[in-house]
């Protein structure tokens, strides 16, 4: 399937290198594709891993034994397949997640637990034990690449690269913090995204990145959706090699915890945002922030019904300023609200206000902020301090076009 770049696209960042990550992508051909579709990334010995996974009750193998690994700490190596999510796939699922990972604890002279599998595509087709095989093979004869390569083995219906980098300082020492990951459809995380990977120099201990991975997630992964789906995949893991040779970082309670924890949550932020970008069939960025409720996660709730309205979405894509969408989304979210005291803005510019049209309003600005590519949604509530900011992306028909024919 090839698809046109987003126009929401971001240019690839420059990446550095983790010591202590050796990454390496091959061509497994799990679909009828020229390109290397299979991702093997070798972790130094002592390094940490944290991870989110999806809460669908319907979970590919990946993700179930992922949920049971992570309780170990330590990773030597990951394993990415794209073209084939390996879900809803029985015993043979599960042989093919386990085949993968003692493969390559052979290769690596380490436990199957700390090989971490992930796979993304079709449901319902059984990963190729055959390909996979051949695949980790290539991988772990091929010349080590950039995260750029990686980036892209990665990627399905993904129209382009999504990486994001930043650092933070523990006490005279600098770490670095790298992220990939992929995903443009079947995006309503319920706990992440589609895959994300993020690699640290930092050295951390397991429970304490779990602890931070965990609260970045609320207002970057779980912050974003473009079609209300939940995957059966949803994948993030962070890699910490600790080769930056810090002091390690044990627990939240210094200024250095601090700092590792605010850059991770950038980097969070970044790579969520980057998914949204590559909404499939998307033409704008929406961000809807939502002030003045009940409470936080009330905000935050009321906030998803509005993104993920297709009415809401759909008037954004058609750059109609149609504010009783807004009101509908707000009205069923299940959340306190009053109609009398409800304020609506678009691009800052206040449409509503009490329960009604502002008699002032020009629709000449509004209309003229809906020409953009970035749109801006502002719900005041009125009733309490809670607050929370969504982003999603617009709905069109080129949405319609990809799933129609998404297993051709």
């Amino acid at each position: 399937m090839d698809l046109d770049r987003s126009p929401l696209a971001r240019s690839f960042p420059n990446l550095p290198a983790i010591t202590g990550a050796t990454p390496r992508v091959a061509r497994a051909r799990y679909k009828t594709w020229d390109r290397c579709d299979l991702t093997l990334v070798e972790f130094a010995k002592g390094t940490a891993v944290a991870g989110l996974f999806t809460k669908s009750a319907c979970a590919s193998p990946e993700v179930e034994a992922g949920r049971v690994q992570i309780g170990g700490g330590s990773a030597r190596a990951l394993v990415v397949n794209a073209g084939n999510a390996n879900a809803f796939t029985g015993a043979a699922g599960r042989e093919a997640v386990e085949q993968i990972q003692a493969q390559v604890a052979d290769e690596l002279d380490c436990s199957p637990e700390q090989v971490f599998v992930s796979s993304t595509g079709v449901i319902g087709v059984p990963l190729p034990k055959d390909k996979a095989r051949a695949g980790i093979a290539a991988a772990l004869l091929a010349e080590p690449c950039d995260w750029l390569e990686v980036a892209r083995a990665i990627g399905t219906t993904d129209t382009f690269e999504k990486g994001a980098t930043t650092t933070a300082t523990i006490g005279d020492t600098e770490v670095t913090l790298i992220g990939v990951i992929k995903g443009s459809g079947m995006i309503a995380p319920d706990m992440a995204t589609m895959l994300g990977y993020i690699v640290t120099d930092a050295a951390i201990e397991p429970a304490l990145l779990q602890t931070m991975l965990s609260q970045a997630n609320g207002a970057s992964f779980g912050a974003i959706t473009v079609d209300s789906d939940t995957s059966t995949s949803d994948t993030v893991l962070a890699f910490a090699t600790g080769a930056a040779g810090n002091v390690p970082l044990a627990d939240d309670d210094s200024p250095e915890a601090e700092a590792f924890a605010a850059a991770l949550e950038d980097l969070c932020g970044q790579l969520a945002r980057l998914v949204v970008r590559d909404g499939e069939g998307a033409s704008k960025f929406i961000t809807v922030k939502v002030t003045g409720a009940d409470s936080d996660d009330s905000a935050h709730r009321i906030g998803l019904s509005i993104a993920n309205s297709p009415l809401v979405k759909t008037a954004i894509a058609g750059e109609d300023a149609n504010w009783g969408r807004v009101v509908m989304a707000v009205g069923k979210a299940g959340e306190p609200a009053d109609r009398d005291r409800l304020s609506i803005a678009f691009g800052g510019i206040e449409v509503a206000r009490e329960g009604r049209a502002v008699e002032t309003y020009d629709e000449a600005p509004v209309a003229a902020h809906l020409k953009g590519q970035e749109i801006d949604i502002d719900v005041d509530i009125d009733l309490g301090d809670g607050q929370a900011t969504v982003y999603t992306c617009d709905l069109t028909h080129g949405y319609i076009s990809i799933n129609a024919d998404y297993r051709s």
